[in-house]
């Protein structure tokens, strides 16, 4: 592939994103714009979880197949779990490697099947302190979910606690159906919390921070703060987020904001471990909500 090629499809690729941001607002002044028991009930709260969760796992295999070919183990391999092929182009100033995970006939060693391209772009040594790249895709679905990202990724280099850390300016979609967006826009730390010195991305976990914006195809907003003090935790084992507390504010609440539980566990199931339940706290009341 050319690195003109490479260019025009990235730039294809961001307007797409542009434009399909532009579709989830669409409906902001719907006059059925109400908030209903399904959205309190886990609707904007499962939405968040798979976006974060989707969203950590493309940065994670771009790490993988920048730093060392692979995307399913670092090291020189060339495919995730036979799934993806990657293709560099390292001639330029702008360096770009493409992650193309073909028809989406293959389920990966994590057990989710992924179709379509992930397209990481960036300039000078990518794990360098300082460096950004960018993250786009190119037609990209998960598990039947088209998932559309534009991030820009920041290396912060070795925290005080000697964890590596990122800034993630975060500007995603994931298309449910033909009528049915959500939308990702703010920003994210990203803190590698274990797996780091390990060959494998199996016990890969992260730490996510931050401010983030929700959007439904129903106009509604919903602003995600994760605690300073209880960040999400992130593991590429589990398909869900596994810890961690996030406040949730919108202007269709009535009765204050809402908190979300990612730590929590069902009677008999260990808290903060790998489960699709958490717990929605809207004063006084309680839901446990399930995951997608």
């Amino acid at each position: 592939m050319s690195y003109k090629s490479i260019l025009r499809n990235s730039a294809i690729i961001i307007m797409a994103s542009v434009l399909t941001l532009t579709a989830c607002r669409r409906d902001k002044d719907d006059a059925n714009n109400v908030l209903t028991n399904a959205d309190d009930n886990g609707g904007y709260a499962t939405d968040a979880a798979k976006l974060d969760r989707d969203g950590n796992d493309i940065i994670s295999i771009a790490d993988a197949a920048v730093e060392t070919g692979g995307t399913n183990l670092r090291t020189t391999a060339t495919t995730l779990g036979g799934c993806a092929t990657i293709t560099r182009d390292t001639t330029g100033t702008v360096r770009t490697v493409v992650i193309d995970f073909g028809t989406g006939t293959c389920t990966s060693l994590d057990g989710r099947v992924r179709r379509g391209r992930i397209i990481v772009s960036y300039t000078g040594n990518y794990k360098d302190a300082g460096s950004v790249h960018t993250i786009t895709t190119d037609n990209y679905y998960v598990d039947g979910y088209k998932v559309i990202v534009h991030k820009s990724v920041t290396n912060r280099g070795m925290n005080s606690s000697g964890q590596y850390w990122y800034d993630v300016t975060v500007k995603d979609t994931i298309i449910i159906s033909s009528d049915s967006f959500i939308c990702w826009t703010g920003n994210r730390t990203r803190t590698w919390l274990a797996g780091y010195s390990t060959p494998t991305r199996s016990d890969d976990e992260y730490l996510i921070g931050g401010t983030t914006t929700l959007r439904r195809a129903s106009g509604r907003e919903f602003t995600h703060t994760i605690s300073a003090t209880d960040p999400l935790k992130v593991a590429l084992a589990c398909r869900w987020i596994m810890a961690g507390t996030v406040t949730i504010t919108s202007s269709s609440f009535t009765g204050g904001s809402r908190t979300i539980n990612y730590t929590y566990a069902p009677s008999g199931m260990t808290p903060g471990g790998c489960d699709d339940k958490a717990q929605l706290t809207i004063g006084s009341r309680t839901h446990v909500i399930t995951m997608r």
